[in-house]
């Protein structure tokens, strides 16, 4: 509600001063208009006219008009206080109400303020709770962080330490295992020692008994060639001093003995050229198939029936082809060579019988 002004005491006055002046108009028109209607009076100068109005030289009429117009100003006048009083009354009715109004607003904006003293005061506390949470919080995270640091470092700690006795265990064990591993290979080293050492004993045993009966079966061999040869001399000579009839019969008993030198010769010589395998054994038998041309050149050796032991039978078909020719069999009769065209010789370890 719109708060009245109160009037100033030059306001106050203001209305009954317009009143006033404007009965004394009244008054003074009321005058002149009695003076119209009065009768004739001998002239007088305006100046004592003006006396006379002042002495109160009037008529009834006048007096009459004036306490009319008098009586009109007081009942005007008393409308005017009665209106005035009613305005003031009135005025002061608005000032209180306007006093009550603007104490209700007061109140109200005294309230309101209280409200939002009361609202500020809450948000404060609500933010200062909210900050002393936010404090007790990152309180509460720090020392979680720092138990949670603490609690990190231990474990490091632990796992170190556990790392390092397992590392420290394992180097253990690694050092017990290089050296249980180092025993066990000087005693496989010497174990392989001492059986190559056996292996060579018995290699070299071998190798001297070998070169013992190859030195024999040889010294039997040169014994029988020239048994052989002695024989072949002396029959030669028996044929050339008998009868053609002694001299037939002598030939062909001298070419069976001639085939029969040569089956002693290639014995002999592949027996020359044999490297016994160390798998041969007693008893192992195995048949070649031998092919030769008629200058005495060994053409082809293949197993005929194996012995059942693979190196024995390459050893003996080695040997065989290790002959080459044998140039002892040149300019043989082509009767006497037919048999050694394809033959086939049996090969064992104790000697090379046909």
């Amino acid at each position: 509600m719109h708060q009245q002004r109160e009037p100033s005491a030059s306001e106050s006055y203001f209305w009954p001063s317009v009143w006033a002046i404007g009965l004394h108009i009244l008054i003074f028109g009321m005058l002149f208009v009695s003076f119209a209607l009065t009768p004739e009076l001998p002239p007088a100068k305006p100046i004592v006219q003006a006396t006379l109005y002042q002495l109160k030289s009037k008529s009834q009429a006048t007096t009459q008009t004036n306490q009319k117009i008098a009586g009109e100003a007081k009942k005007s006048a008393a409308r005017q206080t009665e209106v005035e009083q009613m305005e003031q009354k009135k005025v002061e009715q608005e000032a209180v109400k306007a006093a009550e109004q603007k104490k209700e607003e007061a109140a109200q904006k005294a309230d309101e303020a209280k409200k939002a003293d009361e609202a500020k005061k809450a948000d404060e506390a609500k933010k200062a709770e909210e900050a002393k949470k936010a404090d007790d919080a990152k309180k509460a995270a720090e020392a979680k962080k720092e138990l949670a640091d603490i609690a990190k470092k231990k474990a490091e700690d632990e796992a170190k330490k556990a790392a390092e006795e397992e590392a420290k265990k394992a180097a253990d064990e690694a050092k017990k295992k290089i050296v249980e591993d180092a025993k066990k290979k000087a005693a496989e080293d010497a174990k392989k020692k001492a059986e190559a050492e056996e292996a060579k004993k018995k290699v070299a045993e071998e190798a001297k008994k070998k070169a013992a009966a190859d030195a024999a079966k040889k010294k039997s061999q040169d014994a029988a060639r020239k048994a052989a040869e002695d024989k072949k001399a002396q029959a030669l000579a028996d044929l050339l001093s008998d009868t053609p009839q002694r001299q037939q019969a002598l030939a062909d008993e001298q070419g069976d003995e001639t085939a029969g030198s040569f089956d002693d010769l290639i014995r002999a010589r592949a027996a020359e050229g044999w490297a016994r395998p160390p798998s041969a054994r007693k008893g192992m038998t195995v048949v070649l198939q031998i092919g030769m041309l008629p200058d005495g050149t060994v053409t082809t050796v293949s197993v005929a029936k194996s012995s059942g032991d693979g190196p024995f039978d390459a050893s003996a078909v080695a040997a065989v082809k290790n002959i080459g020719r044998l140039t002892e069999m040149q300019g043989m009769k082509p009767s006497d060579f037919a048999p050694y065209r394809s033959f086939k010789m049996t090969f064992t370890p104790e000697d090379l019988a046909l």
